[in-house]
């Protein structure tokens, strides 16, 4: 991440907490974003704040209210920590490409070859440059390259400015998984289950609505639109698609219930922790909020 956009960063989200009270802003100075909810036991503190995983210029800084959680905690924790980009490599290698030898003409119909040709022409690619790719990892940077067209890069999502807050203000950095897991899940979807989500994936291209469906989340998490938020989790998750059985049952269904028990853990160390993670974690009746609240948890939702 360029050392300017870091150093923005920090000036953004540190120092407005810092001056906010003597500037005389209120909370409604700054519009707010996602979500932010307040986790409270036996006099222990801690917040939870819906991130995406892309941002663009005006998504900065955060309003008063997260921006002084922030400060005031002892400790950020974020699903990864995306600076780490050599674990990220080697869980890539690991769970995202074919071992040598291999290719991806060897593992999909050649009617799926077909119709993946435009979408990597598109989007400035060739078959060879990602021959070596499994079909989750071409329909997912597919989606990556598009969004980075329309302005939402990946090297300004939250969790960088999250980050670079932290540096400055000199606090611990945890993260509630690695990189070989996450990018594990994917590769527990088998041969034919790949190749249907990337056919599925495709077919969202072609027609809009893998833009739609991401625009709407952005938007939804960008004005802390909780009707909308609502709803972009209701359609990633509904349906009989391979993505959003996936979405349900793996990416959100198992991982929730391992952030909350991680979450629980850094929270009886001590810790006022500031906790970013993905905005979809945090909705439904299984989402965070609601298993920490089982396990007997207050949580207040602040915005």
């Amino acid at each position: 991440m360029p050392v300017k956009m870091i150093a923005l960063f920090v000036l953004m989200i540190t120092l407005f907490a810092q001056v906010a009270d003597a500037a005389g802003l209120s909370e409604a100075s700054l519009p707010r974003r996602g979500q932010l909810y307040k986790v409270t036991l036996d006099g222990k503190t801690s917040y939870l704040f819906g991130t995406i995983h892309v941002g663009k210029d005006g998504f900065y800084p955060l309003d008063a209210q997260a921006s002084r959680a922030l400060l005031d905690s002892k400790a950020l924790v974020i699903e990864l920590d995306i600076r780490e980009n050599a674990s990220f490599q080697k869980a890539m290698a690991l769970h995202g490409r074919y071992a040598a030898g291999e290719k991806l003409q060897n593992h999909v119909q050649p009617q799926t070859l077909q119709k993946l040709a435009p979408a990597l022409a598109r989007a400035g690619m060739s078959l060879q440059s990602v021959q070596q790719f499994k079909p989750w990892l071409i329909a997912n940077l597919l989606v990556g390259v598009e969004l980075d067209a329309r302005g939402f890069k990946r090297a300004q999502a939250v969790e960088y400015a999250l980050l670079a807050a932290a540096k400055e203000q000199d606090k611990a950095v945890r993260q509630l998984e690695s990189a070989e897991y996450q990018l594990g899940l994917f590769d527990t979807l088998d041969a034919c289950q790949q190749e249907q989500y990337l056919l599925e994936s495709l077919a969202d291209l072609e027609s809009g609505t893998a833009m739609k469906k991401s625009l709407a989340l952005i938007d939804a998490w960008n004005a802390a639109d909780i009707p909308g938020i609502q709803a972009a989790w209701r359609t990633a998750t509904s349906g009989d698609s391979i993505a959003a059985e996936f979405m349900q049952r793996v990416l959100l269904g198992k991982r929730n219930p391992e952030m909350a028990a991680n979450i629980e853990r850094i929270m009886q160390q001590d810790q006022v922790a500031f906790v970013g993670v993905g905005l979809l974690h945090l909705i439904g009746d299984d989402g965070l909020p609601q298993l920490l609240k089982r396990r007997g948890y207050q949580v207040e939702q602040l915005y």
